[in-house]
């Protein structure tokens, strides 16, 4: 097993069953507006804007944003990736209104399977918790644009250090969560998250929220 597979599964580890009964509340309902200073509201504004009917939804959480947001169509296709069987299965039952497609995998690594391509994929609060710099997680961008229509939008956030402004509180608990692996965001800033983006997709934005970084681009 690689170091990077080792600390992949470190920074997902964290999601059990007993944390995703309670995710929402602590990070959705407190840390996001209190720590973090990106309320969800402006999340699910951000999922509102950029989600299609055809979405793929990578590091899928509690599935509190697909249950939340509005797509285009009554009858969307939804699929959710995530290395984590725990989150995948809880995100699925969820929306299990969508029937959605489920598939296991680490987005670090190559996507060796090809289904068919979707009009959105959304990224929301992964980036921070994979393993390296922010050059060498970028990697996922290449990964997952092979599943993307053309013109297909690619959107998300993610917790900075850099070129943001941070809380006391905020520097601490990324302080903490950095030690205990659950984050890996040292060294990501606001300059190399679009530097990242721009190399890659077009039509590139970057809006800051606290210390949140909502983003997108086209394929």
């Amino acid at each position: 097993m690689s170091v990077t597979t080792d600390q992949v599964k470190a920074g997902q580890a964290i999601y059990s069953k007993r944390l995703l009964s309670v995710y929402d509340l602590i990070v959705l309902g407190i840390s996001n507006r209190l720590i973090w200073q990106c309320p969800t509201p402006r999340l699910v504004n951000h999922y509102n804007t950029h989600v299609s009917a055809n979405h793929l939804d990578v590091g899928v959480g509690t599935g509190y944003f697909l249950d939340h947001c509005q797509f285009p169509a009554p009858n969307p296709r939804v699929a959710l990736m995530d290395l984590n069987l725990e989150t995948l299965d809880f995100a699925a039952r969820r929306i299990g209104r969508y029937q959605p497609e489920i598939y296991q995998q680490n987005v670090l690594d190559p996507i060796a399977w090809t289904p068919e391509k979707f009009d959105s994929v959304g990224i929301n609060y992964l980036f921070h918790c994979l393993p390296g710099s922010i050059e060498s997680k970028s990697v996922v961008f290449d990964h997952l644009k092979p599943l993307m229509q053309p013109n297909a939008v690619l959107f998300g956030s993610t917790l900075l250090q850099g070129g943001v402004s941070r809380t006391w509180f905020a520097k601490g608990l990324m302080k903490v969560y950095n030690k205990k692996r659950i984050f890996s965001n040292q060294s990501d800033n606001l300059a190399g998250l679009q530097q990242a983006l721009s190399s890659r997709f077009r039509d590139v934005s970057v809006e800051v929220v606290g210390c949140a970084a909502l983003f997108s681009g086209r394929a």
